[in-house]
């Protein structure tokens, strides 16, 4: 019995503790790639990301370019990036395929050189993280570099699949609210429900029971969203924040809050 506790220890110790399995499916069938797969392939390098958006420091990776990852990609595409946490973000394809200047690359964790730990008790990146080099060329936002990856699919936008959050079509397609909405897709989504519908539930849902403009002003809402340690001292917190103008611009903030207040009196009890 003694023995094959200790067969068994040891095997614990052998087996790499952070080595795991990306699933990919963009229309052509479920592609599953190894930590040993992804390290081993001829298009693997070593990258540098200063200021990076998870560690708030320069990175060094290993990491392979994404778009050789996902076959036949096309600009109207759109991707959902899973975590293990239940984070999950989508990602217009024309980003991934942007000719901005920015490149997204998928950093692979190697089980002999683990990364360090996030700063402020997050726990782990990887062992799969989407990270950007000139990221400020497509304007790629700090909730556009999903960690923790365990799956990337092919899916619908985020009106078909949760009309719920969607303004009304009668809108005009120059008002805030829809620059508000894409600005919500983009920075809010991947951690919030918005009545009651959403793929993440790290966070609060958005608008039910309350909407945070029925008991935050905007100054204060602003505020939070730029800082959420600004209103209240949490370390156990999730939430990065948006203190830049490269992360969330003024003029996008503002298109937010309209988004927000619009869908206030908008709500959909699930």
């Amino acid at each position: 019995m003694l023995r094959s506790c200790l067969s068994l220890l040891a095997l614990c110790f052998l087996i790499p503790l952070h080595a795991a399995d990306l699933s990919i499916d963009t229309g052509h069938g479920t592609r599953v790639w190894t930590t040993a797969q992804l390290l081993a392939r001829p298009d693997a390098q070593h990258i540098s990301i200063p200021a990076d958006v998870a560690f708030r420091r320069d990175m060094q990776y290993r990491a392979v370019p994404l778009t050789a990852l996902l076959p036949a990609l096309k600009t109207q595409d759109r991707l959902q990036f899973v975590a293990k946490d239940g984070f999950s973000v989508d990602l217009p394809a024309s980003l991934i395929l942007n000719h901005a200047g920015a490149e997204a690359w998928l950093a692979v964790e190697d089980p002999e050189h683990p990364w360090p730990a996030l700063p402020d008790n997050k726990g782990d990146a990887g062992p799969f993280y989407v990270v950007w080099t000139h990221p400020a060329s497509a304007q790629v936002s700090t909730e556009q570099w999903p960690y923790q990856l365990v799956r990337i699919q092919l899916t619908q936008s985020v009106a078909t699949r949760f009309p719920a959050t969607a303004p009304e079509a009668t809108l005009p397609a120059d008002s805030p609210v829809r620059r508000g909405y894409q600005v919500f897709q983009r920075t809010c989504f991947a951690c919030h429900t918005l009545n009651g519908q959403g793929d993440s539930h790290l966070g609060p849902d958005l608008n039910i029971p309350h909407s945070p403009t029925e008991y935050l002003g905007d100054d204060t809402l602003r505020a939070f969203i730029r800082n959420p340690q600004s209103l209240r001292r949490w370390p156990e917190a999730k939430m990065f924040g948006f203190p830049t103008q490269e992360s969330l611009s003024d003029a996008d903030l503002t298109a937010l809050l309209a988004y927000l207040h619009y869908m206030a009196r908008h709500k959909v009890i699930p």
